[in-house]
Parts: structure tokens; sequence; C-alpha cells
């Protein structure tokens, strides 16, 4: 243990310098243990300024964890959480291309986000922004898909538009929201193959 809080620490203290912060956290998530993983990138996506990351490993392979996250159909599967109906899913997946998801809760209330697409490398790193049409609320993000003996390692990071905007995120349900896509986003997967 001792050895993995040193390399931790290495790490963090190379955190600042990096030019690419999604490297330095991919280069984190290496670290070993998936438990030692998730919790070095909650600590370390807490400690930066705008940013989350969210770090899952799916029992679904890379392919079918990609084709989920980007058809309109399967996204209507998982993307609404247990809250209620994803009820439009528009995807226009290439490199400036435009989203759009609309969710009707269970209580009635609707919401939607919609956003662009800024970079696109099949099966492995989406870059979009993530507009909050109630709230106006904006993010970039990031998410990397990493094959892993048969898994997939699900990496997203998201960028916000201020540290206020991430405490927010963090003081909201926002992490059981995520879970139970991630939840879902795994069986939809699983069910392709």
């Amino acid at each position: 243990m001792d050895a993995l809080v040193a390399r931790v620490q290495r790490l963090i203290d190379t955190r600042s310098e990096s030019e690419d912060p999604l490297a330095w956290y991919i280069e984190a998530s290496y670290l070993g243990d998936l438990r030692a993983i998730a919790a070095l990138a909650v600590i370390a996506a807490r400690s930066a300024d705008k940013q989350l990351l969210i770090v899952r490993e799916l029992d679904a392979p890379r392919d079918l964890v990609y084709e989920a996250w980007t058809t309109t159909a399967l996204v209507k599967r998982w993307w609404g959480g247990h809250h209620g109906e994803v009820t439009t899913a528009e995807i226009d997946l290439r490199v400036g291309g435009r989203w759009r998801y609309v969710l009707l809760e269970n209580d009635g209330r609707r919401l939607a986000f919609h956003g662009e697409y800024r970079e696109i490398v099949s099966n492995e790193r989406i870059v979009s922004t993530e507009i909050d049409e109630v709230t106006r609320g904006e993010s970039v993000n990031t998410v990397v898909f990493t094959e892993v003996d048969g898994r997939t390692r699900l990496t997203l990071l998201m960028e916000l538009a201020s540290s206020e905007a991430r405490d927010a995120a963090i003081n909201s349900a926002l992490e059981i929201v995520v879970q139970e896509r991630m939840n879902l986003l795994e069986q939809v997967a699983a069910s392709l193959r």
C-alpha cells in the first residue's frame, strides 16, 4: 500500500504541470486496483478547479459500449436512468454535428440537454459540449473508451464553466444519476453481444 501511496503522491505532484488533464487522469487510472483508481479519480477531480471525473469499468466490450453511447435507440434505453423516459435522442455523430436529449421525468418535469461534437475517434474518444437548457449550465465533456481484457474502462471528464458549477454538481444528485446511467449503459451494451 505504501508503494501505491507513493505513486499517487508523485502523480499528484505532477498534476499541475500536466498540459493535458485527461492524459494525466488516464495515467492515474493505471495505478492498479479499480477501487483505488476510483478513489484517486474522485479525489483528483474534486481538487480540480472546474472538473469532475468519472471512471467506471463496464462488463462489455469497448465497441459495444461505444455503440450504446452513440446510437439514438440505445441512448433512449439508458440515458434517463430510472428517472423517466428519454423522449428525444438526436445524434449527428460527426465533428461539428449536434446532439440533443430530452428527458420527461417521472414527476412530469422536462429536462433537455444539447451540445456539439468537437472531436470523435471511433470506439476510443468523444469530446463534446453539453448545455443544460433549463439552467443554461455548460460543460465540455471528454469520454474515453479503453478496452481492458474484454471489458471497457469508461473515463468521463467534465470541464464545467466555474468552480461554483462544479461544486453544485458535486452537491446535487449527479453521482446517483450517473451511477444509474452507467448501470443501464452496461446492461444495454452487454445485450448487444
